[in-house]
């Protein structure tokens, strides 16, 4: 009974010897294959979003026409390092800078063609 488990089992690679390094490389192909789609197709993008939303928070002047996270659309009245004052309609809002989610209306597309610009 013993005999045919052990049989079923097979024998060692080449009589025990270790993977060769390119055995142990083939291994990696798959890991190191599913990391750079990762990196192409969500790092990256996400990357660069944020450095363009980082850009356009510090290009932020008075008067600009904004849309914040939550979608609320104003124009900025005052703007500081850390907040913002947005009159939407009657209101004033009070917000922080971060919480901007993009220029609106003609800013906006003055803000596309600075970056076009740029290239």
């Amino acid at each position: 009974m013993f005999e045919s488990v052990a049989f079923a089992m097979g024998t060692p690679q080449a009589g025990g010897a270790a993977p060769s390094g390119g055995d142990m490389l083939m291994q990696f192909v798959p890991l190191i294959l599913m990391f750079a789609i990762f990196w192409f197709l969500l790092i990256r993008p996400q990357q660069k979003r944020a450095k363009a939303h980082k850009q356009m928070l510090a290009e932020l002047k008075r008067g600009d026409h904004v849309m914040t996270s939550s979608g609320l659309i104003g124009r900025i009245m005052e703007i500081s390092e850390e907040e913002v004052v947005i009159e939407c309609g009657d209101a004033k809002l009070r917000m922080s800078r971060g919480a901007i989610g993009g220029l609106v209306g003609k800013s906006a597309e003055k803000a596309e063609v600075k970056a076009e610009e740029k290239k």
